[in-house]
């Protein structure tokens, strides 16, 4: 018997099978039988992308109905694989950016670099008359909102209870991912004086360290009767100097000022100093928004801060229901709120908007940039009126801070 090879039909021409039947007749006419042979009818293969096209778009779909529902884009494990991949770096920056894509609007930056290299959060909490019993819980919203930035002073009250905020979340927020910032009171600008009152705050604040320290007011007070020392406050590089040694000691990272004009601010920078101030604190909003100081400052490479951004407490109120800012609102879909804040950061300032409701805080937070035409709108109508300076207690003190021309300010 003949032994059978089994590799036989590997060798072998296929066989082949008459088309005859399909011809009408008895024809010779063959076709091969391609047995597993990769080839497909383009019929077959329009099936097939079709197929696999409808079941991307389903799983597609059903991606995006599970993130509207669930947020799954703004979870915690995906935020920290994107960061992963090199996208964005932050918790803030996948948050604003994520916000930004919701409403097709590009997002602001969430730093400003200082000189030192230090950076320095654009949005932070302002604390400036924030109740007692209540700055703590607003401090720890903030926190949990996204802000790394709260803003305090000696003067306001309220450091031990921010202190005790910080305290109670730095296990999950440490003090090495915050920016503190305080001021130094008028009372204290002797130098002799000056690392007892930092001291104080460091000690309330319970850090060993604030990332930016400021010249609260260009006034200088005699701590016994509080009248001006006049020579102090017109020459304020001794209380400078000693600002700067706080530096080299590791006090604090950065140091500024605030309520300088161009005028105080010339003077101190022409003066022997080592280290240029970082910061310039001031009342910047709608109603005095200071185009002439935004534009010196930014020249000189000193950073401004936005205090009271809506106009201060009595007139928030007037200040959101302006035209122009309801209609850029209305018309991108964001609150006049955060019209207004992200108008600052488009400025190129820090903004300190203050609030005790978590709810407004977070709003504060949330900001777009505002596409040209419409920024370039708010700008012309906030810097075409007269301007209105909502703080100015010179009066009180007896000394032309801001130098000003004058106005009625009931007006």
């Amino acid at each position: 018997m003949e032994k059978k090879n089994v590799y036989r039909s590997q060798f072998q021409p296929a066989p082949r099978r008459k088309l005859g039947g399909a011809l009408g007749d008895d024809s010779d006419y063959t076709l091969p039988i391609r047995r597993g042979s990769p080839y497909r009818s383009p019929t077959r293969t329009t099936r097939q992308l079709i197929k696999h096209f409808v079941r991307f778009t389903v799983i597609a779909m059903c991606i995006f109905l599970l993130d509207r529902v669930t947020g799954l884009r703004r979870s915690n494990w995906y935020a920290v694989w994107i960061r992963g991949k090199g996208t964005v770096k932050t918790d803030q920056e996948w948050n604003a950016g994520y916000d930004s894509l919701e409403l097709g609007l590009d997002s602001l930056p969430l730093s400003f670099k200082l000189p030192s290299g230090d950076e320095i959060p654009t949005v932070a909490l302002g604390t400036w008359k924030a109740p007692p019993a209540k700055v703590g819980a607003a401090v720890k919203a903030a926190l949990e909102t996204g802000y790394r930035h709260i803003d305090g002073a000696w003067i306001y009250g309220n450091e031990a209870e921010i202190g005790n905020a910080l305290k109670e979340v730095e296990h999950h927020i440490p003090r090495g991912s915050l920016f503190l910032t305080s001021k130094l009171w008028n009372t204290f600008h002797n130098p002799e004086d000056v690392e007892a009152a930092l001291d104080e705050t460091l000690s309330k604040l319970q850090t060993d360290y604030l990332d930016l320290y400021l010249m609260h007011w260009p006034i200088a007070q005699n701590a016994d009767d509080h009248t001006v020392d006049m020579e102090l406050s017109e020459n304020p590089v001794r209380t400078w100097k000693k600002m700067e040694e706080m530096v080299r000691k590791g006090k604090v990272r950065n140091i500024g000022v605030s309520n300088f004009n161009i005028r105080r601010l010339q003077n101190l920078t022409s003066s022997d100093i080592e280290i240029w101030p970082a910061i310039n604190q001031v009342e910047l909003n709608y109603w005095n928004p200071q185009p002439e100081l935004l534009t010196w400052s930014k020249k000189n490479n000193i950073l401004l801060e936005a205090y009271s951004p809506f106009g201060g407490s009595d007139m928030v109120g007037k200040t959101l229901k302006l035209p122009v800012v309801q209609r850029i609102a209305k018309k991108l879909k964001i609150t006049p709120a955060q019209a207004i804040v992200s108008w600052h950061v488009q400025r190129g300032t820090v903004v300190l908007p203050k609030s005790v409701d978590a709810g407004r805080i977070s709003e504060n937070y949330h900001i777009f940039a505002l596409p040209s035409e419409l920024f370039d709108e708010l700008e012309s109508a906030a810097t075409s009126h007269r301007p209105h300076r909502l703080t100015d207690p010179s009066a009180r003190w007896g000394v032309d801070i801001f130098e000003d021309e004058k106005e009625d300010q009931n007006s």
